[in-house]
């Protein structure tokens, strides 16, 4: 449908956006998170740059900052399961990409194509520990 790769051209705009953005290290301690208050659609490398989980912001009020502080707290999946509930962890050599979005639909896809096109370690699925 000519609607559909247009729409799809547009996500894969954004996309390349994204890629382009400068890594952004996590924040040392008694150092601020320089992270939008927009919501939007993020990315988390590891030391090596390899990417280890995609994510989008959903609700709240501090959009892509809340999100990525969240994970600096140990208050996500990905942080519980991939770093064993260390959040701390990501200030050791841990960066992070973003991008605003504010339509919801959009940042939908976006975060979906991220996250088909660079298979991170952390998938956020949504199961319970010890669920397959």
């Amino acid at each position: 449908m000519p609607g559909q790769d247009n729409e799809r051209q547009r996500i894969e705009a954004l996309f390349d956006r994204l890629n382009a953005r400068r890594l952004i290290p996590f924040p040392q301690p008694r150092q601020s998170l320089k992270a939008p208050r927009s919501q939007g659609v993020y990315v988390i490398r590891d030391r090596a740059r390899r990417v280890v989980h995609v994510g989008r912001s959903l609700r709240g009020k501090e959009g892509l900052f809340q999100r990525l502080r969240n994970h600096l707290n140990a208050q996500s999946s990905f942080v519980k399961v991939h770093l064993k509930g260390n959040g701390k962890k990501l200030r050791d050599g841990y960066t992070f990409q973003c991008i605003v979005e504010e339509n919801d639909r959009k940042r939908a896809l976006l975060e979906h194509f991220a996250t088909a096109w660079h298979c991170p370690v952390h998938l956020g699925v949504g199961r319970k520990k010890g669920a397959k």
